[in-house]
Protein backbone atom coordinates (compact mmCIF):
# COMPACT_ATOMS: atom_id res chain seq x y z
CA UNK A 1 0.00 0.00 0.00
CA UNK A 2 2.83 2.42 0.79
CA UNK A 3 4.94 3.81 -2.05
CA UNK A 4 7.83 6.22 -2.28
CA UNK A 5 6.45 8.00 -5.32
CA UNK A 6 8.16 11.32 -4.48
CA UNK A 7 11.91 11.39 -3.96
CA UNK A 8 14.28 14.38 -3.84
CA UNK A 9 15.44 13.38 -7.31
CA UNK A 10 12.04 13.03 -9.02
CA UNK A 11 9.64 15.32 -7.18
CA UNK A 12 10.04 18.28 -9.52
CA UNK A 13 9.53 16.30 -12.71
CA UNK A 14 6.78 14.07 -11.35
CA UNK A 15 4.77 16.94 -9.86
CA UNK A 16 5.07 18.86 -13.13
CA UNK A 17 3.69 15.85 -15.00
CA UNK A 18 0.82 15.65 -12.49
CA UNK A 19 0.05 19.33 -13.01
CA UNK A 20 0.14 19.01 -16.79
CA UNK A 21 -2.41 16.20 -16.57
CA UNK A 22 -4.77 18.69 -14.90
CA UNK A 23 -4.32 21.56 -17.34
CA UNK A 24 -7.90 21.38 -18.64
CA UNK A 25 -9.19 22.00 -15.12
CA UNK A 26 -6.66 24.77 -14.51
CA UNK A 27 -7.67 26.52 -17.74
CA UNK A 28 -11.33 26.35 -16.77
CA UNK A 29 -10.47 28.33 -13.63
CA UNK A 30 -8.00 30.76 -15.15
CA UNK A 31 -9.83 33.57 -13.36
CA UNK A 32 -8.18 32.43 -10.13
CA UNK A 33 -5.03 34.37 -9.34
CA UNK A 34 -2.86 33.98 -6.27
CA UNK A 35 -2.55 37.18 -4.24
CA UNK A 36 0.21 37.00 -1.61
CA UNK A 37 -1.20 39.91 0.36
CA UNK A 38 -4.42 37.94 0.98
CA UNK A 39 -2.89 34.53 1.62
CA UNK A 40 -2.12 32.26 4.56
CA UNK A 41 -0.03 29.09 4.51
CA UNK A 42 -1.45 25.93 6.07
CA UNK A 43 1.14 23.30 7.01
CA UNK A 44 -0.88 20.26 7.99
CA UNK A 45 0.25 17.52 10.37
CA UNK A 46 3.97 17.45 9.55
CA UNK A 47 4.50 15.44 12.72
CA UNK A 48 7.01 12.77 13.67
CA UNK A 49 4.11 10.31 13.62
CA UNK A 50 4.11 10.58 9.82
CA UNK A 51 7.73 11.61 9.18
CA UNK A 52 9.73 9.28 11.42
CA UNK A 53 10.79 6.04 9.78
CA UNK A 54 10.40 4.34 13.15
CA UNK A 55 6.67 5.07 13.17
CA UNK A 56 4.22 2.57 11.68
CA UNK A 57 2.45 5.56 10.08
CA UNK A 58 5.57 6.78 8.25
CA UNK A 59 4.85 8.25 4.80
CA UNK A 60 7.76 7.32 2.49
CA UNK A 61 7.20 10.30 0.16
CA UNK A 62 6.87 12.88 2.95
CA UNK A 63 10.59 13.66 3.44
CA UNK A 64 10.79 14.79 -0.19
CA UNK A 65 8.31 17.62 0.38
CA UNK A 66 10.13 19.13 3.38
CA UNK A 67 12.43 21.43 1.34
CA UNK A 68 9.44 22.80 -0.57
CA UNK A 69 7.55 23.51 2.63
CA UNK A 70 10.65 25.16 4.08
CA UNK A 71 10.75 27.44 1.02
CA UNK A 72 7.08 28.34 1.49
CA UNK A 73 7.63 29.13 5.16
CA UNK A 74 10.60 31.32 4.32
CA UNK A 75 8.73 33.40 1.75
CA UNK A 76 5.60 33.76 3.89
CA UNK A 77 7.77 34.96 6.78
CA UNK A 78 9.62 37.40 4.54
CA UNK A 79 6.33 38.97 3.47
CA UNK A 80 4.80 38.84 6.95
CA UNK A 81 1.97 36.52 5.95
CA UNK A 82 0.26 34.11 8.37
CA UNK A 83 1.48 30.53 8.74
CA UNK A 84 -0.55 27.89 10.59
CA UNK A 85 1.02 24.59 11.58
CA UNK A 86 -1.45 21.93 12.66
CA UNK A 87 -0.83 19.11 15.12
CA UNK A 88 -3.33 16.30 14.96
CA UNK A 89 -3.99 15.12 18.52
CA UNK A 90 -6.61 12.80 19.91
CA UNK A 91 -8.00 11.76 23.24
CA UNK A 92 -10.70 9.18 23.83
CA UNK A 93 -13.15 12.05 24.29
CA UNK A 94 -12.51 13.92 21.02
CA UNK A 95 -11.53 11.11 18.67
CA UNK A 96 -15.04 10.22 17.54
CA UNK A 97 -14.93 8.09 14.39
CA UNK A 98 -11.16 8.55 14.20
CA UNK A 99 -10.88 6.15 17.13
CA UNK A 100 -13.13 3.55 15.53
CA UNK A 101 -11.56 3.86 12.10
CA UNK A 102 -7.85 3.98 12.97
CA UNK A 103 -7.78 2.59 16.53
CA UNK A 104 -4.25 3.92 17.07
CA UNK A 105 -4.44 7.60 18.02
CA UNK A 106 -1.86 10.38 18.13
CA UNK A 107 -1.81 11.15 21.83
CA UNK A 108 -0.85 14.54 23.27
CA UNK A 109 2.57 14.72 24.96
CA UNK A 110 4.03 11.79 23.03
CA UNK A 111 7.25 12.22 21.06
CA UNK A 112 5.66 11.40 17.73
CA UNK A 113 3.00 14.08 18.18
CA UNK A 114 5.35 17.01 17.59
CA UNK A 115 5.99 18.81 14.32
CA UNK A 116 9.32 17.75 12.84
CA UNK A 117 12.28 19.91 13.77
CA UNK A 118 13.04 20.57 10.09
CA UNK A 119 10.17 23.09 10.16
CA UNK A 120 10.49 26.18 12.37
CA UNK A 121 7.11 26.45 14.06
CA UNK A 122 8.20 29.65 15.82
CA UNK A 123 7.53 31.38 12.50
CA UNK A 124 3.80 30.75 12.76
CA UNK A 125 0.93 29.56 14.93
CA UNK A 126 0.44 25.99 16.09
CA UNK A 127 -3.17 24.81 15.87
CA UNK A 128 -4.35 21.61 17.56
CA UNK A 129 -7.01 19.64 15.72
CA UNK A 130 -8.77 16.34 16.37
CA UNK A 131 -10.26 15.52 12.96
CA UNK A 132 -9.17 15.52 9.32
CA UNK A 133 -10.67 18.99 8.85
CA UNK A 134 -8.47 21.72 10.35
CA UNK A 135 -11.53 23.97 10.58
CA UNK A 136 -13.57 21.50 12.66
CA UNK A 137 -14.02 22.80 16.22
CA UNK A 138 -10.93 25.02 15.95
CA UNK A 139 -10.50 28.82 15.74
CA UNK A 140 -8.91 28.55 12.28
CA UNK A 141 -11.66 30.33 10.35
CA UNK A 142 -12.01 33.18 12.82
CA UNK A 143 -8.23 33.62 12.98
CA UNK A 144 -7.98 33.79 9.20
CA UNK A 145 -10.86 36.25 8.95
CA UNK A 146 -9.30 38.43 11.63
CA UNK A 147 -6.10 38.53 9.61
CA UNK A 148 -7.86 39.56 6.42
CA UNK A 149 -7.07 36.25 4.74
CA UNK A 150 -9.06 35.29 1.64
CA UNK A 151 -6.78 32.63 0.17
CA UNK A 152 -5.06 29.57 1.63
CA UNK A 153 -2.13 27.54 0.39
CA UNK A 154 -2.42 23.92 1.51
CA UNK A 155 0.66 21.83 2.25
CA UNK A 156 1.52 18.87 4.48
CA UNK A 157 0.16 15.35 4.96
CA UNK A 158 -1.81 13.32 4.12
CA UNK A 159 -2.80 14.50 0.68
CA UNK A 160 -6.04 12.50 0.50
CA UNK A 161 -7.13 12.81 4.14
CA UNK A 162 -6.39 15.94 6.17
CA UNK A 163 -5.13 18.03 3.25
CA UNK A 164 -8.04 17.24 0.96
CA UNK A 165 -10.67 17.54 3.69
CA UNK A 166 -9.29 20.88 4.86
CA UNK A 167 -9.13 22.18 1.28
CA UNK A 168 -12.77 21.27 0.74
CA UNK A 169 -13.75 22.87 4.03
CA UNK A 170 -11.87 26.07 3.16
CA UNK A 171 -13.69 26.24 -0.17
CA UNK A 172 -17.06 25.81 1.55
CA UNK A 173 -16.18 28.73 3.82
CA UNK A 174 -15.43 31.02 0.89
CA UNK A 175 -11.64 30.86 0.80
CA UNK A 176 -9.80 30.47 -2.49
CA UNK A 177 -7.69 27.34 -2.21
CA UNK A 178 -4.29 26.71 -3.78
CA UNK A 179 -3.30 23.08 -3.28
CA UNK A 180 0.39 22.30 -3.61
CA UNK A 181 1.10 19.20 -5.69
CA UNK A 182 4.72 18.99 -4.53
CA UNK A 183 4.06 20.29 -1.03
CA UNK A 184 1.74 17.45 -0.01
CA UNK A 185 2.29 13.71 0.31
CA UNK A 186 0.47 10.52 1.21
CA UNK A 187 0.87 6.75 1.13
CA UNK A 188 0.49 6.12 -2.59
CA UNK A 189 0.61 7.91 -5.91
CA UNK A 190 -2.92 6.77 -6.72
CA UNK A 191 -4.26 8.45 -3.56
CA UNK A 192 -2.31 11.61 -4.42
CA UNK A 193 -3.53 11.77 -8.01
CA UNK A 194 -7.13 11.05 -7.01
CA UNK A 195 -7.11 14.00 -4.63
CA UNK A 196 -5.65 16.33 -7.25
CA UNK A 197 -8.29 15.30 -9.77
CA UNK A 198 -11.18 15.70 -7.32
CA UNK A 199 -10.02 19.05 -5.98
CA UNK A 200 -9.17 20.44 -9.42
CA UNK A 201 -12.69 19.66 -10.57
CA UNK A 202 -14.54 21.36 -7.78
CA UNK A 203 -12.56 22.86 -4.91
CA UNK A 204 -8.99 24.04 -5.44
CA UNK A 205 -6.41 25.11 -7.96
CA UNK A 206 -3.54 22.57 -8.04
CA UNK A 207 -0.20 24.37 -8.10
CA UNK A 208 3.49 23.68 -7.85
CA UNK A 209 5.31 25.32 -4.96
CA UNK A 210 7.44 27.31 -7.39
CA UNK A 211 4.32 29.04 -8.72
CA UNK A 212 3.54 30.33 -5.24
CA UNK A 213 7.13 31.44 -4.65
CA UNK A 214 7.22 33.21 -7.99
CA UNK A 215 4.00 35.10 -7.21
CA UNK A 216 5.70 36.60 -4.16
CA UNK A 217 8.84 37.49 -6.07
Amino acid sequence: MKECYFTPENIQAKSLEMMESLQDYRRSHDNLRFHPDRAALLVLDMQEYFLSQASHAFIPSAPAIIPNIQSLIKIFVAFNRPIIFTRHLNTEENAGMMGKWWKDLIRPHTAYSHVVKHLDTSKGTILHKSQYDAFYETPLESDLRAGGVGEVVVSGVMTHLCCETTARSAFMRGFEVFFTIDGTATYSESFHRATLLNLAHGFALPVQVEEILSAFK
